[in-house]
């Protein structure tokens, strides 16, 4: 499956879209201008690589092109889930870069107004952060957490994700 660049003309009104993935049977959204493609997960398509953070799975060559892939269930600390034939792998461009992030699977994706979207909350705590929200979405009954992918991979992990494909 492939999505296309969407026009970001609409964030000139106001109104931006999310490719919304689910974790854990939580739905997150993420901005659909970073998306290059989704794919389904084949472990057996990527290559581990030692002495990397856990929640890198390793790396695999997508035409071409050596992208790493990052589980995000393991960058979140949620518990492990098994693999099925809902397991897609996210390609994105972040930073320059591509990457592919792990999820539970894809569902749609969504235009948000301003107005749905709130702040995130503030913790009080420095024990995690939540620097990487950008804020919560609610379209009728749904609520989304909105994340920014740039933030959430931090520049250390950036450094080595640029190291992990070249």
């Amino acid at each position: 499956m492939t999505y296309q660049k969407a026009n970001n003309a609409d964030t000139v009104s106001g109104r931006q879209e999310f490719l919304v993935f689910v974790l854990n049977e939580q739905e997150y959204g993420i901005d659909i201008l970073k998306v290059q493609e989704i794919r389904g997960y084949q472990e057996q398509s990527v290559t581990r690589i030692a002495n990397v953070p856990p929640f890198v799975k390793g790396v695999t060559n997508l035409r071409g092109v050596i992208v790493p892939i990052i589980d995000m269930r393991i960058k979140f600390n949620l518990p492990d889930v098994k693999y099925d034939n809902q397991t897609v792998v996210v390609i994105l461009n972040v930073a320059d870069r591509v990457i592919g992030v792990v999820v539970d699977g894809v569902s749609d994706v969504l235009t948000l107004a301003a107005e749905q979207i709130s702040d995130a909350p503030q913790f009080g705590s420095s024990a995690f952060s939540t620097e990487y929200l950008v804020g919560i979405g609610t379209i009728d009954e749904r609520m989304l957490i909105l994340v920014d992918i740039e933030k959430l991979i931090t520049s250390e992990e950036m450094e080595l994700v640029e190291g992990l494909s070249s």
